[in-house]
Parts: structure tokens; C-alpha cells; sequence
């Protein structure tokens, strides 16, 4: 059985003897450290630490976890970031996974779901669980998608289609072909995911495109 070697790092210290007694149970977990900040975490990992995993708390003094993974990222390093944390709002679920988390849990998990967790990243893979995993998705749906999601001459053309011109108006407003207007108008659909054009323009309203 491979030996997965964990740092525990949680500015409160209850919560971190509390986690290391919890995990010193299963032969396969070794911890190799708990700290209490970001600072003396980076610390360790620059001293070449050969630690595989970190459970990470967000809300952390000196450098809390978003920087320490903007770190972790920037160094290239094999310790792989679970987040445990007390937020459950999907802002914080979907800005960690962008930033390098292999894994987000909150502090009520229960102990058979925690080492599930531990076990699958060690492996390489990503743990979210369904609950966790619906709220980013939730999140990031709410949000308006970016305005770069159409090129800047799709966008142009989306506006003249919205104006009610025709393929053959807009070919000779922009000076190319109605063919090239054709594809763009196929891409457009394609990338806000509408059949027609009345639903492109309902979509592109509500996405603020024109």
C-alpha cells in the first residue's frame, strides 16, 4: 500500500488536531505537517517538501488559500490542494477549482467521504462531490457568459442580423461574400447553442450581446 503524505493547514488548532486524529486511523495517510497560515506553508513546499497532498483552508491569516494556490500554480508543484472550508457558495467552489484545487469539501463532510476524497487525489483524478460539484455548476450558469464567447466580426454581424437585415445586405454592408456570412451565422448559432434566428436573437438579448 503506497503511503499518501499530507500537511494539514488550518489557522485554527483544534480543527487541525481534531483532522490529524481522524486520519491517523488509516495506515495508508501520513501526516507529515500541520500548519497554521500560507506562509509557512509555501515554507515547507520550498524546502522541497515531498508531501503528495495539502487539505487547505481558505480563510487563513497571512496568506489565505486562493494565494496559496496562485503559488502552488506559479511553482509548478506536485502537492496536490484539497480545500476544506466552511463556504459552500459556488463563487468560492468554482474560483478554487480554476485556481488548481484537486478537490473541494466542506468542514461537515463526514470522515468516510474526507478519505474517499484523499485516496481519489492521490490518484491523480478530481473529488467534488454531487453536492458540491451542482453548486459550481449553478454558479457558473447564472453567470453572463463572457463577451468574448463571439469573435469581434461574429459579434458584428450578430448585430446586423438582430437589425433585421438580410444575409445578402449584411455580405454587402461588411464587403464579403453572402457565403462568409453564412458560416459566421452557422457559428454564431453553433456557440449560443440556438437553432434559428429568432431564438439567437431572444439569446443574444438576454446575454447582452446586442
Amino acid at each position: 500500500m503506497n503511503e499518501i503524505k499530507l500537511i494539514i493547514a488550518d489557522d485554527h488548532e483544534l480543527f487541525r488536531n481534531g483532522l490529524a486524529e481522524l486520519l491517523r486511523k488509516h495506515d495508508d495517510i501520513n501526516i507529515v505537517k500541520s500548519v497554521a497560515d500560507g506562509i509557512e506553508l509555501m515554507g515547507l513546499v520550498k524546502k522541497q517538501s515531498d508531501a503528495d497532498i495539502v487539505l487547505l483552508d481558505i480563510t487563513m491569516p497571512n496568506m489565505d488559500g486562493f494565494q496559496v494556490l496562485k503559488e502552488l500554480k506559479a511553482l509548478n508543484s506536485n502537492l496536490k490542494p484539497i480545500v476544506i472550508s466552511m463556504h459552500n457558495d459556488g463563487n468560492y467552489i468554482a474560483k478554487c477549482a480554476k485556481m488548481g484545487a484537486y478537490g473541494y469539501l466542506l468542514k461537515n463532510t463526514d470522515e468516510s467521504e474526507l478519505i474517499l476524497a484523499i485516496r481519489s487525489v492521490n490518484k491523480g483524478k478530481k473529488y467534488f462531490s454531487a453536492e458540491i460539484s451542482e453548486k459550481m455548476i449553478n454558479f457558473m450558469s447564472t453567470q453572463s457568459v463572457s463577451e468574448n464567447v463571439l469573435s469581434n466580426k461574429e459579434t458584428e454581424v450578430l448585430g446586423l442580423i438582430a437589425k433585421g437585415l438580410t444575409t445578402k445586405e449584411i455580405a454587402t454592408s461588411l464587403f464579403v461574400s453572402s457565403r462568409t456570412i453564412e458560416t459566421h451565422r452557422a457559428n454564431i448559432l453553433k456557440k449560443l447553442e440556438v437553432k434559428n434566428t429568432a431564438e439567437l436573437i431572444k439569446k443574444a438579448a438576454k446575454m447582452n450581446l446586442v
